[in-house]
This record gives C-alpha cells, sequence and structure tokens, in this order.
C-alpha cells in the first residue's frame, strides 16, 4: 500500500444498526449495516435488546468491512466512532470497541458527532456527486432530530430553527402506528402516499415561529380525525389508506419546505442540503429537486445509504477530522445527548 492513501474505519452504534465503513481519501471502499428485526414486533427500538444485538454484531460487521475494502488491520490511519447522541447501551457497544481497537493497533481515535456526521455525509467523494459550497443550508430530518443548520465549514455550524416538540420522523410514525401499520411506518407512508390523493383531506400547519418546527399538535389532529372517522365507518382506514397517507405526507412535507423557505429568505443562502433518515422519503427528495427551477436553489439530496443511520458518514466525518490533525483522548466516553455544534 502506498504510504499516501490515509483509510479510516467508521464505526456507528447509536440507535439499532451496527455499521463499519471503510473510506479511502474520501472514498468509501465499504460500508455493511446490520439491522436488528428484534425491535419490529415491539413497535419501536428497545433500548437494552438494541445493546445486545450491537455485542453481536460488532465483531462480525468490522470484519466484514476490513475485509470488503481490500486492506489489513495494519493499514488502517485512524478509527472514527460515534460518540453520541443516541441511546446509552448502544453508544457504549461502539465506544469501547474502538478504544480498543485504536490502542491495539496503536491508532488514533477520532470521535463523531452522529448530528454532525448526517450532514457531513454530503462530503463523500463519489462519481456525479455534488459536493455542497459553503455556506451552506442543511435540513436535518430523522426520528429523534429537527432542525435547520447553517455550515460555515465543515465544524462551524449554527441551529437556525428546531423542533419546539416531536421529531419529524416520529410524527410519520406514529401517525403510520394509529394507522395500524407495522413499525417502522415512515417508510410506508411514503410508499401509500404515491397511489393517494395528497389533498384529499385536510390537517391544519401548526402556527410556530418562522424556523421553528412542532408536530405534536399534527399527531393529535391525526388521532382524532382517525378516531372520528373510524367511529362513523368502521372501514374507514382500509378504504382510504393512500388518501390518507397522502394527505399525512403532503402537510407534513409543506411543513418542512416552507420552513426552508424562510431560512433562504432570512440568509440570503441558496445552497440547500438534506441529511438523516427521513430524508430517504420520496416526496421531500422530489421537492428539493424542483427547487431548483423554481427558485434557483443548489440542492443536495444525499444517496439512499446515506440517509439512514450507517457508518460511512461516521467515517468521511473522521476523515475530515483527520485532516485537521485532531486526535480523541483515550478518556472520551460516550454521551447520550449531544448538539450539533459540540
Amino acid at each position: 500500500m502506498s504510504a499516501k492513501n490515509t483509510y479510516i474505519l467508521g464505526i456507528e452504534s447509536s440507535c439499532d444498526d451496527t455499521s463499519a465503513a471503510v473510506i479511502c481519501d474520501g472514498k468509501v471502499l465499504s460500508n455493511i449495516v446490520a439491522n436488528q428485526e428484534v425491535h419490529a414486533k415491539y413497535g419501536g427500538v428497545v433500548p437494552e435488546l438494541a445493546s445486545r444485538a450491537h455485542q453481536q454484531n460488532i465483531v462480525p460487521v468490522v470484519q466484514q468491512a476490513i475485509e470488503q475494502a481490500g486492506i489489513k488491520n495494519e493499514d488502517l490511519s485512524a478509527i472514527a466512532f460515534t460518540r453520541g447522541p443516541g441511546l446509552m447501551g448502544s453508544l457504549l457497544v461502539g465506544t469501547s470497541f474502538a478504544k480498543s481497537l485504536a490502542l491495539g493497533l496503536d491508532i488514533p481515535l477520532i470521535d463523531v458527532n452522529h448530528m454532525q456526521a448526517h450532514i457531513l455525509a454530503h462530503f463523500i467523494k463519489e462519481e456525479g456527486s455534488k459536493i455542497p459550497e459553503f455556506p451552506f443550508i442543511c435540513l436535518t430530518i430523522s426520528g429523534g432530530h429537527t432542525q435547520i443548520v447553517k455550515i460555515d465549514h465543515h465544524f462551524q455550524m449554527e441551529v437556525l430553527g428546531e423542533t419546539i416538540d416531536d421529531a419529524v420522523g416520529e410524527a410519520f410514525d406514529k401517525s403510520a402506528k394509529i394507522l395500524g401499520l407495522p413499525y417502522p411506518g415512515g417508510p410506508l407512508i411514503d410508499k401509500y402516499a404515491q397511489l393517494g390523493n395528497p389533498k384529499a383531506f385536510q390537517f391544519t400547519q401548526p402556527k410556530v415561529g418562522d424556523l421553528e418546527f412542532s408536530f405534536s399538535g399534527l399527531k393529535t389532529q391525526i388521532l382524532y380525525f382517525i378516531q372520528k372517522n373510524v367511529k362513523e365507518n368502521a372501514n374507514f382506514i382500509e378504504e382510504n389508506l393512500y388518501d390518507i397517507c397522502a394527505s399525512i405526507q403532503y402537510t407534513i412535507i409543506e411543513i418542512l419546505i416552507k420552513k426552508l423557505k424562510n431560512a433562504v429568505k432570512q440568509t440570503g443562502i441558496k445552497h440547500i442540503a438534506i441529511a438523516g433518515g427521513v430524508s430517504a422519503n420520496s416526496e421531500i427528495r422530489k421537492r428539493l429537486i424542483t427547487a431548483e427551477k423554481h427558485w434557483g436553489w443548489t440542492t443536495y439530496v444525499p444517496k439512499f445509504e446515506y440517509t439512514t443511520d450507517n457508518a460511512a458518514m461516521i467515517a468521511i466525518t473522521g476523515y475530515l477530522k483527520f485532516l485537521d490533525n485532531y486526535k480523541a483522548d483515550m478518556s472520551v466516553s460516550a454521551k447520550a445527548r449531544l448538539k450539533v455544534t459540540e
């Protein structure tokens, strides 16, 4: 191997996916994700079960990532891992493993903020992908977060607005639960919405600040709407499933786009990116691409595999930190709560 190559191993274990990836000078060589099926029957992630599954998955997943990258452990330049935010038990598995491996190989350890990594996934070098220009605005949307972040440089971020209660991913999943759809329900709402009429049912948008989000009222509104209609017609959901999903999705995406427009108006920045699990939603992707034509924005939509929790985004963030000569202390510990600016 030539000395100039920088190989970073990324380890992600913040929630219920165990993932490991290897990046060479910004390019992904492997990105392995082990999903945990065990949570589906509980209708949500069970922290205790998640951490146990991480313990079982982490060794084979890391081994597979290194093998697929076609390198040996000794070729690694540094190890990046998710420090937080996330489930404490899950984070501890990744943190402990990364520390042990870095110590054993005597290479730098780099701690990564999971939310920064979602945003910085846009800097993965790939054929035909656009790298965002600074400054840009990123709408970070997931099961735990909904934020509008201004990015002046890789590690210079400012939160312009965020949710005052629930995250957008939770609004999708809870709505799906109300409709009796299995967990995780967000992708199913997206799938069925494509077959329905988005204007069939109307839901009111929350009245909050220009760059703030609120989804708890919308969830309650959807719950009461379903209860009322099911009372009148027991088959209401079955008969109107596609239209209900399309109407829910339309309302949520309208809220997101409206806030982005406000952010552009306030900052004058027209470079717009999306990140996080909900950025896999087909409608938000579509709307963002049309925004380029309608409003002259330059938009950055991540590849599907970099939207949900994955280690490639951890590895690229580790790589950017490595270029800045950053190195974590071995006393670094996992943190369940971590702001995107920390």
